[in-house]
C-alpha cells in the first residue's frame, strides 16, 4: 500500500529509498545483514523486549531487527514495522516467519496516525537520522508509546571515526564529482552524530532519562569474503554508493581500482576490518 500521507521534507528520502537506495539496499541485503550484525545484537540487548510487549521497529528496512523483536515478545507480544521503501517493506513481508506476530506498514513515521498509547517500546537501527524535522517525528512517535515505554536506537556518530564508510568514499572523490555539501544537521547517515542535538531533539519531543552510549566497533566490509567483496560491499552502501549514482561504467571501474588498493592493506585472512563508531540511544516516555 502506497504512503497516504507523509511529511514534504521527507520527500527526497522517501524517492530514495523508493529508487535507487532502496534497489540497492535488496540486491545487498545479506551482505547488510551481516555487516551491521554485531550493532543489531547490540540493540536488541539494551532493548530488553520481552514476552507480551508491543513494539515499533522504526525505519525496519528489511525485517532483521523486526524479526528478532518479535521473537523476543511472544506469544502474546507483536511488532509493527515501519518504513518508507515500498521495496524494502515487500521484501520484510517476504522473510518474516508467518507465525511471528509482525505486521509491516509503508509510512513515515512522521505523520504515521499510531495507535495511542499503546506500544513498550520504540527501537530502530540507523533509520532515524533521515528525518527533515526529527522533533515531528519524534512527538509524533511518542503519541504511539504508553508511559514510561522505553526508546533504544543507534545512530552513527561523527564520519571521521567511521573509516569503513568514508574511506571508500574519499577514494570515489578521485574520479566522480564530491556530492552536495550537507550541514550537520541536514537528514543523512550521520545528522546525529552530536550527542547535543541528540540530547535536545528527544529533550523537547518529552522524553526524559536521556542516555548516550558511545560505541567502537570494526566493520568488515568482506563479510570474510576477501578484497573483491570488500570491494563491491563499499560501493553499494552508504554515501559512496550515492556519489556512483548515474556515473558511467569507467567511472565504477575506475573507483573500483582505486577501493581495492586502499583497501588491500588492510586485509586480514579474507577480512577488511576497519573502524566504525555509532551511539547506542536510550530515552523514556515519562
Amino acid at each position: 500500500m502506497p504512503l497516504s500521507a507523509s511529511d514534504d521534507g521527507n520527500a527526497a528520502q522517501i524517492e530514495y529509498w523508493n529508487g535507487p537506495g532502496g534497489m540497492r539496499w535488496l540486491e545487498s541485503q545479506q551482505t547488510h545483514d551481516v555487516l551491521l550484525a554485531k550493532a543489531g545484537e547490540l540493540l536488541i540487548a539494551r532493548a530488553t523486549p520481552t514476552s507480551g510487549e508491543v513494539a515499533l521497529d522504526i525505519g525496519c528496512g528489511c525485517s532483521a531487527t523486526t524479526i528478532e523483536l518479535a521473537k523476543r515478545v511472544v506469544p502474546r507480544g507483536r511488532v509493527l514495522g515501519v518504513d518508507v521503501s515500498a521495496p524494502m517493506i515487500e521484501l520484510a513481508r517476504r522473510r518474516a516467519p508467518k507465525e511471528l506476530p509482525i505486521e509491516f506498514v509503508e509510512a513515515d513515521a512522521t505523520v504515521y496516525q499510531f495507535e495511542p498509547g499503546r506500544a513498550d517500546l520504540l527501537l530502530s537501527r540507523f533509520g532515524v537520522m533521515f528525518f527533515a524535522d526529527p522533533l515531528r517525528s519524534f512527538s509524533n512517535m511518542r503519541v504511539g508509546l504508553r508511559k514510561g515505554a522505553r526508546v533504544v536506537f543507534v545512530c552513527w556518530r561523527e564520519p571521521r571515526m567511521n573509516a569503513w564508510l568514508m574511506l571508500p568514499l574519499q577514494e570515489a572523490y578521485r574520479h566522480v564529482p564530491r556530492l552536495p555539501e550537507m550541514a550537520p544537521d541536514d537528514p543523512g547517515p550521520f545528522s546525529f552524530a552530536s550527542e547535543q542535538r541528540v540530547r535536545g531533539v528527544l529533550e523537547r519531543a518529552g522524553f526524559d532519562r536521556i542516555n548516550l552510549e558511545p560505541v567502537e566497533l570494526t566493520f568488515d566490509l568482506a563479510n570474510g569474503g576477501g578484497l573483491s567483496a570488500a570491494v563491491e560491499t563499499a560501493m553499494h552502501i552508504g554515501p559512496t554508493s550515492r556519489a556512483l549514482d548515474g556515473q558511467p561504467a569507467e567511472k565504477h571501474t575506475a573507483v573500483a581500482e582505486s577501493i581495492r588498493a586502499a583497501l588491500a592493506p588492510f586485509e586480514s585472512k579474507g577480512s577488511i576490518p576497519l573502524p566504525g563508531a555509532f551511539w547506542i540511544v536510550t530515552a523514556r516516555n515519562p
